[in-house]
């Protein structure tokens, strides 16, 4: 499978520039997907360096890195501390995430990630887990299901959403895309349907694959395992996910809570290598789409 067909990795040179400060490190990629960035992390590792990638989707597993500095773990991410103390890695030189979903799943119709296609409404990213969208649809009360789309869709409409929701599967269990569509179409102007849309797919699969506790969890246990000096990369694609991460390299922890010492000082375990967060140039935005709403932030441990 070609590398481009799966996922074209953003903002690849600087993620990898701000990862690698030692070539006989060891690193982490926990979001491996189609393995650009790991592949080119590999290649700036000498023989005593090594990256571990992770990934909870089967798919990733077609574009393992067949090199010896290189070993896959096939586990959402946050496990990491305890894959970690697995393999016997007590410190980490860097960890690289990018938090975006792969080109690969919303051209997937099977998969349903995408309103571009009809198919089952999955959204499971490890498809061994049981909870799909289509059972939060259809079996999540009517206020849960209007703090999911609030929360994280960011939706204003969220508690009518829900109740059209409600109302439909009183009359058929909504189980794919389409019959989602012709639920939650009419709820949206023309000129802002797509956007709109987004937002509401991207609710439910931050729902199902409980993506921002397992966020907050990667996030604490990648500060507890860096050295000092040990570099944190992260691209986010939405505000949930880069307010955690603005958080956690201010204050030591994604709430945002300002933890002082005796004499006023917050105690934060990280600092940040550049003043502004870096987006990806005109260039870039043009020749991959995805990577339009792509931020990335990068800290080094104190």
């Amino acid at each position: 499978m070609e590398e481009a067909v799966y996922h074209v990795p953003v903002l690849l040179k600087e993620c990898v520039d701000g990862l690698v400060v030692n070539p006989a490190g060891i690193y982490a990629d926990v979001t491996f997907g189609g393995g650009g960035h790991s592949r080119a992390i590999v290649s700036r590792l000498d023989a005593a360096g090594h990256l571990y990638g992770f990934d909870q989707d089967a798919d990733a597993e077609a574009n393992i890195v067949a090199d010896g500095r290189f070993t896959f773990v096939r586990s959402n991410f946050r496990y990491l501390k305890n894959w970690m103390r697995y393999y016997g890695v007590e410190q980490l030189d860097g960890l690289l995430a990018d938090l975006g979903v792969s080109s690969h799943h919303f051209d997937d119709a099977e998969r349903g990630f995408s309103f571009r296609f009809d198919g089952k409404l999955d959204m499971r990213m490890n498809q061994r887990a049981r909870l799909t969208a289509a059972d939060v649809l259809n079996d999540y009360a009517e206020e849960r299901l209007a703090d999911i789309f609030y929360l994280y869709g960011e939706l204003k409409n969220a508690r009518k959403l829900a109740s059209w929701v409600v109302k439909a599967r009183m009359h058929r269990r909504i189980e794919t895309t389409e019959e989602f569509m012709e639920v939650v179409k009419p709820l949206f102007e023309r000129d802002r349907e797509k956007k709109e849309l987004a937002k509401v797919f991207q609710a439910l699969r931050i729902e199902v694959n409980q993506e921002m506790d397992a966020l907050k969890e990667m996030l604490t246990a990648a500060v507890e395992l860096l050295r000092p000096g040990g570099r944190l990369v992260v691209l986010t694609y939405h505000s949930l996910e880069d307010r955690m991460v603005k958080n956690l390299v201010k204050t030591g922890n994604v709430e945002g809570k300002r933890i002082q010492d005796f004499y006023g000082n917050v105690d934060c375990p990280l600092r940040a290598v550049h003043n502004k967060v870096i987006v990806p140039g005109e260039e870039e935005q043009r020749a991959n789409p995805r990577s339009r709403s792509a931020k990335l932030r990068i800290a080094e441990k104190k």
